[in-house]
């Protein structure tokens, strides 16, 4: 087994197809299958089903890959710190709730960068996402937040997938709108004003649970309730419809536009807000890169920024 054969496994996984993953990788289909057959036979697994569609991961093959990036992402750390004149090209990955701070964070990273040498990917997604993303060792980081509602069920989460979280920031929740809605103007807003408006939220997909929220006080009552997918969408409906959504109260005014706002939330004894405090999730047995670390520091030093402004 080598590392070449982990990465031709890895890439297969991810595209789905020997044919476009051969044009990627820079080999010859044939070569690749016979690279992974071999690894296969070594192995003693069936790492792909293979069809006229493309190729699909078998059970034992999901479990491998998992494995295999974790093997990969080692190797690779080992060599940016110790290795010389290597030829692989370095990947760094984040994975992130809709953040639009770790967005700017990590163009601020990238800048430093040849992108040339490196490969970088940043994946704005689910919940669960992230933390399976960081799990499989996909991404290096993952951003979300725990509040007094989904601590303990998210810590378990974390602990069970060998996870670390480490704090970045506290904040009080914030009523996220654009600046023609009609409560834009308020100093604080309480959820009896809001009734009149769509509360918008980030699917999270079939596997929906309170606690994946990207949003406090999700087991509020919510007459009107819009999910969206994605950031731009999320910001569409805020003008056309006048919807809302709640939040950390920190937004990136570069990347979003200078077209919204944010509101302080005042919870009553029906809904109460509490605390959102904002981190990102590491693998506990993993080395953190130096990309990673860089990347860690442009987010602690916007986060600062927003603190102080």
């Amino acid at each position: 087994m080598t590392i070449q054969q982990l990465n031709y496994a890895i890439t297969i996984s991810e595209i789905g197809s020997l044919n476009k993953a051969s044009e990627i990788l820079f080999v010859a289909q044939p070569s690749l299958s016979s690279a992974v057959r071999e690894l296969e036979k070594e192995l003693g697994i069936t790492i792909f089903h293979r069809t006229g569609k493309g190729v699909t991961l078998t059970n034992d093959g999901a479990e491998f890959i998992q494995y295999a990036r974790q093997v990969v992402t080692q190797y690779e750390r080992l060599q940016e710190k110790y290795g010389k004149n290597g030829t692989l090209k370095k990947k760094f990955g984040i994975s992130t709730q809709h953040y639009s701070f770790a967005v700017k964070s990590f163009v601020e990273l990238v800048k430093q960068f040849d992108t040339q040498e490196y490969e970088f990917a940043i994946r704005e997604t689910k919940t669960r996402e992230v933390i399976e993303d960081v799990s499989t060792s996909k991404s290096e980081i993952g951003i979300l937040y725990l509040s007094d509602f989904n601590r303990k069920a998210i810590e378990k989460i974390l602990r069970s997938n060998q996870l670390e979280f480490h704090s970045l920031i506290r904040c009080e929740p914030s009523v996220y709108l654009w600046k023609g809605h009609p409560l834009a103007g308020r100093k604080v807003i309480r959820m009896e004003d809001l009734a009149d408006y769509p509360c918008l939220s980030f699917e999270q997909g079939p596997s929906e649970s309170f606690y994946f929220s990207e949003e406090i006080m999700s087991t509020s009552e919510y007459l009107r309730l819009i999910k969206a997918t994605d950031r731009a969408s999320m910001l569409n409906l805020m003008v056309g419809l006048n919807g809302y959504t709640l939040c950390s109260g920190i937004i990136c005014e570069e990347l979003n536009g200078p077209e919204y706002v944010t509101v302080p939330f005042e919870p009553d004894e029906r809904n109460i807000g509490g605390t959102m405090e904002i981190g990102y999730i590491l693998k506990a047995s993993m080395i953190p890169s130096s990309v990673g670390m860089l990347y860690i520091r442009e987010l602690e030093k916007y986060l600062k920024l927003q603190g102080s402004a």
